[in-house]
């Protein structure tokens, strides 16, 4: 099995500021320590920041959680190209090529990232104002990928998109925190199951 090259993933946003150092450090620990290990202290920690600098920042924990799932976004957006999707038009080929390699990159050199999102994800389980945070933040992605399938031809957009991201999700859990952990797929085999999926859905 083959990792990514540096070509692969795009420069992910370094830390500019307090609040994204503290939400990057935050999404640091949660991917390394769970959610447990997710304090005000332990960022002021690991950060290497005065005690107290992180509840300025984020006074209340859920203050803390939704400063991370803002981050996370912002950076998951970089490293999923979303701006680089290609135009419908382009053909199937194309859409396979960009979300393939948008995967590939969650899986590999962007793994601790997509851990992070997995602990945001339960605890949004267990949080109804994180919830509707965390589902906010997700919408861009799904809605763009909407407007991919119905411009190729989707005759049921939404239940599409349903199955492209469950497709994506199954495959990153799997190989991420799953029992597939060890097996990270190549690139040229995430295309290719990519490719019989939407092949499927929407021919071609």
């Amino acid at each position: 099995m083959s990792t990514s090259t540096p070509a692969d993933t795009p420069p992910d946003t370094p830390a500019t500021s307090r609040p994204d150092l503290v939400a990057d450090t935050a999404l640091a620990l949660l991917a390394e320590r769970g959610m447990r290990g997710l304090t005000h202290r332990a960022v002021d920690e690991a950060a290497a920041l005065s005690q107290g600098s992180t509840s300025n920042v984020a006074r209340t924990r859920q203050a803390l959680l939704e400063l991370a799932v803002r981050r996370l976004a912002e950076r998951e957006a970089r490293v999923l190209a979303l701006d680089e999707m290609p135009d419908p038009a382009a053909g199937l080929p194309s859409l396979v090529d960009a979300l393939a390699l948008a995967t590939h990159r969650a899986l590999t050199r962007n793994r601790e990232l997509t851990l992070a999102r997995y602990e945001l994800a339960l605890e949004a389980t267990r949080r109804p104002e994180l919830r509707a945070y965390f589902d906010a933040t997700g919408a861009r992605f799904r809605d763009q990928l909407g407007g991919m399938v119905r411009a190729m031809g989707s005759k049921d957009p939404a239940r599409h998109v349903l199955s492209l991201v469950a497709w994506a999700d199954g495959l990153m859990f799997s190989c991420v925190a799953g029992s597939f952990n060890a097996e990270v797929p190549s690139l040229d085999e995430v295309r290719a199951g990519l490719r019989e999926l939407l092949q499927g859905m929407l021919g071609g």
